[in-house]
């Protein structure tokens, strides 16, 4: 399921990438595969920014702002059984997602 196109903070730096596969791991949504021996984008939608790659990427070859914007707040209330809310509109407490 893709939420929002395009709007993903995910960066990957192959060049740092050593082909471990604890991206493709660790990742909820398979985000990730491994081409020529480098973790590769597959899909940047499919990612919701939850962090899991950058914080378990021993060579700090992903950057993700986690818990950011719309994605965050949808998973954060499944967890806590709230609405979601992003503050996207510039609105305290607004929902925009």
């Amino acid at each position: 399921m893709k939420y929002l196109k395009k709007v993903v903070t995910l960066e990957i730096d192959t060049g740092m990438c050593t082909g471990c596969g604890m991206c493709i791991e660790v990742c909820p949504r398979g985000v990730f595969v491994l081409f020529e021996k480098k973790a590769s984008v597959k899909d940047r939608d499919l990612c919701l920014e939850c962090g899991a790659c950058e914080a378990n990427c021993e060579f700090g070859a992903l950057r993700v702002g986690r818990g950011v914007g719309c994605a965050s707040a949808i998973i954060g209330s499944m967890i806590s059984g709230r609405e979601p809310v992003c503050e996207c509109s510039g609105k305290d407490g607004g929902f925009c997602c």
